[in-house]
C-alpha cells in the first residue's frame, strides 16, 4: 500500500529537504550553490567521524555540522571575497569533499543513531525530521515577512536597494552561504545516522537532487521542501518494489524525475535577479 511508503518516504526526504533550504537561502542571497553535494558528504563524515571519536551522537551531530560550515565558508571566500566563477568552484568543493573523505575514511563500524521522537498518530523518527516541517514554515516566514529576510533576498534581487541603505552585499552573500553549509551538513549527519556508517561517496548525488528541488520550489521553503518528499517517494518506490517493477528503472527512478523536473520548469522558474552574478 502507499500508506506503507510513508516512513521510508520521511527518512529519504529529511536529508534532501534540509539541504534543499539551505541551497534556497544561499540563492536567494545571489550565490549559486552547486557545492550543496560536497557539504552533505563532509557532513556525514564529520558526523561519524566526531561520534566514533566521543561515543556522542550529539558531539558528532556539532562536528558535522561543523565540517559543512567550513566547507561553506570556502565557498563564500572564493565566490564572494575573490569573486571566483560560482559554478566552478561548487564543482571544485564537491571534488575536494569527495577526496578528503575518501582520503580519511572514517573506521569501518557502526555509530548510534540521533534521538528518536515518538508522536501520537504520527510514529516514531529522528527528531530531525519533526524539525524540518518547522524549519521549512519558518525559513517562509524569515524570507517573506521580516526586514531580515528582505535583505537577504536583496543581495540576489536588488543590489541597488542594498546599496541604497548602506548595507554590504558581502555580508549578506556570507550569511547565506553559510547558512546552507549549516542546514546541508544536518541532512548529511541525519543521512549518516540513519545507516550508522560512512561509505565513500554515500550521499550519491542527493544535494545535486537538493538543487533540482530549489529550482523546482521557484527558490520558496514550502515549495523546494514539498519537492523534496517527490523525490523521497520516488526514492522509497525504489526500495520496496512490490509491484515487480525492473530494478534498472527504479534505481534510475529519482534521476529521472529530476531530469523531468529540469526540463519541465527551469524555463517557467523565476531565479533571482542578480544569482551568479559577481559584482557588489
Amino acid at each position: 500500500m502507499i500508506l506503507d511508503l510513508i516512513p521510508t518516504t520521511l527518512r529519504m526526504a529529511t536529508p534532501l529537504g534540509f539541504a534543499a533550504l539551505g541551497g534556497i537561502y544561499s540563492e536567494r542571497a545571489g550565490v549559486i550553490n552547486l557545492a550543496l553535494e560536497g557539504m552533505m558528504l563532509i557532513g556525514a563524515f564529520g558526523y561519524v567521524v566526531g561520534t566514533q571519536v566521543s561515543g556522542s551522537t550529539g558531539f558528532g551531530l556539532l562536528t558535522g555540522i561543523g565540517f559543512a560550515v567550513g566547507l561553506a565558508l570556502l565557498h563564500a571566500v572564493a565566490s564572494v571575497t575573490f569573486h571566483a566563477e560560482q559554478v566552478v568552484t561548487g564543482i571544485g568543493i564537491n571534488i575536494l569533499a569527495l577526496g578528503i573523505t575518501e582520503y580519511l575514511l572514517p573506521l569501518p563500524k557502526q555509530v548510534g543513531g540521533l534521538p528518536q521522537w515518538q508522536l501520537p498518530f504520527i510514529g516514531s523518527y529522528s527528531f530531525i525530521v519533526y524539525l524540518l516541517p518547522v524549519l521549512m514554515v519558518v525559513s517562509h516566514i524569515l524570507l517573506f515577512k521580516t526586514p531580515w529576510g528582505l535583505r537577504l533576498r536583496a543581495a540576489g534581487e536588488s543590489t541597488e536597494a542594498l546599496a541604497a541603505l548602506s548595507l554590504s552585499r558581502a555580508k549578506w552573500q556570507y550569511i547565506g552561504i553559510l547558512l546552507s553549509g549549516l542546514l546541508a551538513g544536518v541532512g548529511g549527519c541525519f543521512l549518516a545516522s540513519e545507516v550508522h556508517y560512512f561509505t565513500k561517496g554515500m550521499t550519491a548525488g542527493r544535494g545535486y537532487l537538493a538543487l533540482a528541488a530549489v529550482i523546482f520550489g521557484n527558490w520558496r521553503p514550502l515549495s523546494g521542501v514539498s519537492a523534496c518528499f517527490l523525490f523521497g517517494f520516488a526514492t522509497a518506490l525504489e526500495l520496496a518494489n512490490r509491484w515487480n517493477i525492473p530494478g534498472q528503472l527504479l534505481n534510475s527512478l529519482p534521476y529521472i524525475l529530476t531530469m523531468v523536473v529540469l526540463i519541465g520548469f527551469v524555463g517557467t522558474s523565476r531565479p533571482p535577479a542578480s544569482l551568479g552574478k559577481m559584482k557588489s
